[in-house]
């Protein structure tokens, strides 16, 4: 599953969850860093990953464009990074079928 964790989200994410989403990368790590939402938009459409956010902005504009690239969005409020990586494990079956599915664009995770 080829993930790209937004610059919300820990850096220490991708290789936490390497065990079972295998190719995730943080914007961090590709350059991105503090870059407008329209250069991670691009990003990762044209490398075939799904953006991982708690951004709204990415929500709004994964409603005005749809996929690609496709959109989970964190849920959870104020939390911790092992809230979020306990979410992302627990629910891996569920971003595996979404990821999976032609049509589905965004997908809310809390």
């Amino acid at each position: 599953m080829k993930l790209l964790f937004d610059e919300n989200l820990s850096p220490v994410l991708p290789a936490a969850l390497s065990d079972c989403y295998g190719d995730c990368q943080h914007v961090r790590d590709v350059g991105l860093k503090a870059s407008p939402d329209d250069d991670v938009w691009r990003f990762a459409a044209r490398n075939e990953l799904a953006i991982v956010t708690k951004d709204s902005d990415f929500r709004q504009r994964s409603f005005l464009h749809g996929h690609p690239p496709k959109v989970i969005w964190i849920g959870l409020g104020n939390c911790s990074t092992n809230m979020v990586e306990d979410l992302l494990r627990r629910r891996m079956n569920e971003v595996a079928e979404f990821l999976a599915d032609p049509v589905k664009a965004f997908l809310v995770l809390s």
